[in-house]
């Protein structure tokens, strides 16, 4: 930010990649910022499954943000490896194993790589504990921000990296995420190599996946010997209500998984029901498309607050090359408003364009066709 106007007060709401990424950037531009999160702390809760960061986005951010080869330090190559089994007999179809030095969408966890965000900060950057309620105040004037713990704040701008059920996109759009008609349901295996040693197998050191053109499967290794799997189904939000169970009747839900999979393949039908623990519902939302708004020079949204779609691996990595960018921009011009004006001016089409392509598209996880899987699913919060 040149000289020609004060600094302005940057509050970002949210402490998930896209908003520290955003905050990482700015801070390597002598721009200060303050990132506010619900959480009580960076290990308040799990942070999700594994990420795939893409060398044309995800990673163009990360080497904004100096940390690209501690990225790739990180990172596990070896998790590009790609399966598509038959849902009847279990074998091998489709199958991509990655070349040697390959580095076009390494895994890592999303733990990981958010740990690696917040240590690049400078010390108490990050306010935890912050649940925002709302954002108000005059169109030419600073915002206030209120928070849950009756905590109130002024900014000159506000960035709404808040996800999808974006506090922040309040001030700026009535949209609100509906949703798909496609759920997923979570589970988790952990110690996998010695207590899950056949479902290692099959899954092998990435993802594998499976349908039949009504459901389907996909089964991804984490670091730390950890697996996770998602049944992907065409189902009514309420499925399991529906059915007379809840999420956390695990026996119940595992019974009507297996009534469901039936007529799968035993080796698959594990991945339902081995599982360590208890499930997790994911009904899939999405953002109407196209999602716009009329700029606001003092509020602005990246990531999922600003184009939640399915989960089909370019979600973060839209959120921080946006989070890059809109950093980038506020470096580069005189004014907070003609930086917003400017990162908006790119992020809006391209969201859209993406929203567009991605529309309907988790219906394609659930097609028996035998494909690479272009957007495969990533790991959710």
């Amino acid at each position: 930010m040149t000289t020609t106007a004060p600094t302005p007060r940057i509050a970002v709401i949210g402490a998930g990649p896209g908003g520290l990424t955003c905050a990482r950037i700015l801070q390597r531009h002598g721009i200060a910022v303050t990132v506010h999160d619900r959480d009580h702390g960076p290990d308040a809760r799990d942070q999700g499954g594994t990420l795939d960061l893409h060398e044309d986005n995800g990673q163009i951010a990360l080497r904004e943000a100096g940390l690209l080869d501690e990225f790739f330090r990180l990172s596990r190559p070896e998790a590009q490896e790609m399966r598509q089994l038959d849902a009847t007999t279990g074998e091998i179809g489709f199958h991509h194993v990655p070349e040697d030095g390959e580095r076009v969408k390494p895994e890592i966890d999303r733990g990981q790589l958010r740990d690696l965000l917040l240590g690049s900060l400078a010390p108490g950057t990050v306010r935890w504990g912050r649940t925002l309620r709302s954002v108000e105040g005059p169109a030419a004037g600073p915002r206030r921000l209120h928070f849950a713990d009756g905590t109130v704040t002024e900014a000159d701008l506000v960035i709404g990296a808040d996800g999808a059920r974006s506090r922040v996109r309040r001030a700026l759009s009535p949209a609100t995420p509906r949703y798909t008609g496609i759920s997923f349901l979570e589970a988790w295996f952990h110690d996998v190599d010695r207590r899950h040693p056949d479902l290692a197998a099959l899954v092998g050191p990435g993802s594998a996946a499976a349908a039949d053109g009504e459901r389907a499967l996909f089964a991804q290794r984490s670091s730390g010997d950890h697996l996770r799997v998602y049944a992907i189904q065409r189902v009514p939000a309420d499925w399991i209500a529906a059915a007379g169970r809840t999420v956390q009747d695990t026996e119940g839900v595992r019974a009507l998984l297996l009534d469901r999979y039936r007529h799968w393949s035993p080796s698959l039908r594990r991945l339902l029901t081995d599982n360590d623990g208890r499930y997790v519902d994911r009904p899939i939302h999405a953002l109407p498309v196209p999602h716009t708004w009329r700029h606001d020079p003092a509020v602005t949204l990246l990531g999922d607050a600003a184009h939640l779609m399915p989960p089909l691996g370019v979600g973060v990595n839209l959120a921080m090359l946006d989070a890059c960018e809109l950093a980038l921009a506020l470096a580069r011009h005189d004014t907070a408003a003609e930086a917003v004006r400017a990162y908006e001016a790119v992020m809006l089409p391209r969201s859209t364009d993406m929203q567009r392509l991605l529309d309907g598209a988790a219906e394609g996880l659930l097609s028996a066709e035998p494909h690479q899987q272009e957007h495969a699913p990533s790991g959710t919060r």
